[in-house]
């Protein structure tokens, strides 16, 4: 995403709406840090959160200064809705947390009632405690769903993006498909089908593709390698397409071969667990009820102790190493399904005793009535002579 992906007034809105948000929360600040809480609201996308970035943001208007690495001024200035960059380590190294408790005595945060987000995977712990100690009693929340409680549902033109990838991962299928074949390895398999979602417009995922094929088709995320595909294998692919980070996934099964008996009595599950779950998902439905009857289908068959733990969660614009967003549909989730969501649902079996794995994932956007489905491509086993 940039700033030239979406219109002024939407970027505007999500603004007001956050800075609304803060003061319902009753907080002064919040310190912005989740990389995709950061492009929503500005529409940077560039590589900063590998390192600390901060958007502090009011809850009373004013402008938007993103504090970062001085190598990715230009581009934020370039490409993002902030008003200023305010940089630490430039030329030579600098502590990033003592550069911010200056930035933070400019804004009076030592002062104020500050939220700051904690995300997984995009804060350094040491950056963490530091922040702490620097915002001492000042720091009175974590709020880490407020603005992902306000993106949930997406806009027609978020939607929009998400159909796009729906249709660079279907083809990203068929090109994988084309090199599948006796003796290709799990690696060519994967460039195939990497190559065609980067040539049709694609971000790399934000995730990396699960690809096994044979007895590894029992590891539920394994990644591509040099094992070679054999007469009789079955192969399952989790990938995706991520145009301007929007991502849809895809899974999908295929064989060398006819497929066997077993592969099919477990696809057969998997088919009616998805069905059964998608028939629960409309906007108010708990989200829990589509695990609900996914779960069914699969205990009913006595295969339940094959299961993995998630039926399905929210797609989002995705940094590494996530696309997902915190909407789940498992055991205990107390989330509610709303209009304009995209959700994945996923149901999975994978038996290590038999050295095969079964997995079925396609996209949905809710809607009032039910869903519509983004995955469009065919969920029969895919058979290769």
């Amino acid at each position: 995403m940039s700033k030239q992906d979406f219109t002024k007034e939407e970027f505007a809105g999500r603004l007001s709406r956050t800075r609304e948000a803060i003061g319902k929360a009753g907080l002064d600040w919040l310190l912005v840090i989740h990389p995709v809480s950061m492009r929503w609201l500005i529409g940077q996308d560039n590589k900063s959160y590998t390192a600390f970035q901060c958007l502090p943001v009011s809850a009373a208007p004013g402008k938007l200064a993103v504090f970062t690495r001085e190598m990715e001024r230009n581009e934020f200035e370039a490409d993002s809705m902030a008003d200023e960059v305010r940089s630490y380590n430039g030329r030579e190294p600098e502590d990033p947390m003592e550069a911010f408790a200056r930035f933070a005595d400019e804004l009076g945060l030592r002062t104020a009632r500050v939220g700051m987000e904690v995300p997984p995977y995009y804060l350094h712990p040491h950056h963490y405690v530091k922040l702490r100690d620097l915002l001492g009693p000042a720091l009175v929340a974590e709020p880490n769903n407020l603005i992902n409680g306000l993106k949930l549902t997406k806009s027609a033109q978020e939607l929009d993006y998400h159909r796009r990838s729906a249709r660079i991962a279907a083809d990203a299928w068929t090109a994988l498909l084309s090199v599948a074949r006796e003796g290709a390895t799990e690696l060519e398999l994967s460039a195939a089908a990497y190559q065609k979602i980067l040539s049709s417009g694609s971000f790399l995922p934000a995730s990396t593709m699960n690809l096994m094929t044979g007895e590894r088709s029992a590891f539920a995320l394994g990644g591509p390698t040099e094992r070679r595909m054999q007469r009789g294998d079955t192969g399952l692919v989790e990938l995706g397409g991520a145009y301007k980070r929007y991502t849809s996934t895809l899974g999908r099964q295929w064989s060398i071969g006819k497929p066997g008996a077993r592969l099919k009595e477990l696809h057969r599950v998997v088919c009616d667990a998805s069905d059964a779950a998608i028939a629960e998902m409309k906007a108010g439905a708990p989200a829990i009820n589509a695990h609900e009857a996914l779960k069914s289908v699969i205990a009913r068959a006595g295969l339940d102790h094959y299961r993995q733990h998630t039926s399905g969660y929210g797609m989002a614009p995705g940094f590494p190493p996530s696309w997902g967003e915190p909407t789940n549909m498992f055991g205990g989730s107390n989330d509610v399904l709303q209009a304009n969501m995209v959700m994945t649902v996923e149901p999975g079996l994978f038996s290590k005793e038999e050295g095969l794995g079964v997995r079925l994932i396609d996209n949905v956007i809710i809607t009032e009535t039910g869903v519509e489905r983004l995955s469009t491509t065919p969920r029969e086993i895919a058979t290769v002579e």
